[in-house]
C-alpha cells in the first residue's frame, strides 16, 4: 500500500507541475496576444494623431488666409472711405468757389434734409439737375 501511495503522490505532483506549466504557457500566450493588440491600438492611434495634426494645420492655414482676407477687406474699406471723404471735400470746395451755387444749400442737399447720407449717384444726379435748373433760370435758356 505504501507503494500505491507513493505512485499516487508522484502522479499528483506530475499533474500539478503540468497544470502549472500549462497555466504559465496560457498566460504567456494571452500576454503575447495582448501585446499584439496593444501594438495595433498604438499604430491606429498614431495614424489618427497624424490625421488630426494635418487637419489642424489645414484649419490654421485657412484661418490665416481668412485673417489676411479680412485685413485686406478692411484696408479696402478704409481706402474707399478716404476716397469718399476726398470726393466730398472736392464737391464742397467746388461748391464754395462756384459763384452760381449756394454752398450751404448744396452741403445740406448732399447730407439730406434730416442728416442722412445720400449715395454718390443720388448726390451727383440731384446736384446736376439743380445746376441745370439754376443755369436755366439765370439765362432763360430752356432746353
Amino acid at each position: 500500500m505504501e507503494t500505491v501511495l507513493i505512485i499516487v503522490a508522484v502522479v499528483v505532483v506530475i499533474v500539478l507541475i503540468a497544470a502549472i506549466v500549462g497555466g504559465n504557457k496560457r498566460k504567456q500566450a494571452k500576454n503575447q496576444q495582448r501585446r499584439v493588440e496593444a501594438r495595433d491600438h498604438r499604430q491606429e492611434a498614431e495614424v489618427r494623431d497624424a490625421r488630426a495634426q494635418a487637419r489642424e494645420a489645414e484649419a490654421e492655414e485657412q484661418a490665416a488666409i481668412a485673417k489676411r482676407e479680412q485685413a485686406k477687406a478692411e484696408e479696402q474699406r478704409v481706402h474707399a472711405e478716404r476716397e469718399r471723404k476726398a470726393a466730398s471735400e472736392r464737391h464742397e470746395h467746388a461748391d464754395e468757389i462756384d459763384p452760381d451755387v449756394d454752398a450751404k444749400a448744396r452741403r445740406e442737399e448732399r447730407t439730406g434734409a434730416a442728416g442722412e447720407h445720400r449715395t454718390d449717384g443720388e448726390q451727383r444726379t440731384n446736384a446736376h439737375d439743380e445746376r441745370v435748373g439754376e443755369h436755366e433760370e439765370r439765362t432763360g435758356d430752356r432746353r
